[in-house]
């Protein structure tokens, strides 16, 4: 059986999860974006991915710090699978490389 703590975050990482679409589109919902918002609009679902990963990378890891960083840049620039694909690929050589 699951920890209540478990279920609890999980509730509450999906509530944020949608507070944050809903909250976007009732701010963005009466106006016209320039093409450069609407890509960053679409990068959206990244920001989202790192949102529920970060927690993890709060332990002050250089090489996880670094990954991170390397994947919010990833996000501002691709869509989502070439975002998870280029912090995975980071993550591991990044920790290969670095000391823990």
């Amino acid at each position: 059986m699951m920890d209540a703590t478990i279920v609890l975050t999980l509730v509450l990482m999906a509530i944020t999860t949608y507070l944050t679409r809903i909250l976007g589109f009732l701010a963005l919902r009466n106006r016209v974006l320039s093409s450069e918002w609407q890509s960053v609009m679409q990068a959206a679902p990244g920001y989202a991915l790192i949102a529920v990963l970060a927690p993890k990378f709060a332990t002050g890891n250089p090489a996880d710090l670094l990954a991170l960083g390397i994947t919010l840049y990833a996000t501002t620039r691709y869509s989502i699978l070439p975002v998870v694909l280029i912090g995975v690929c980071a993550a591991a050589l990044l920790r290969t490389l670095l000391p823990t």
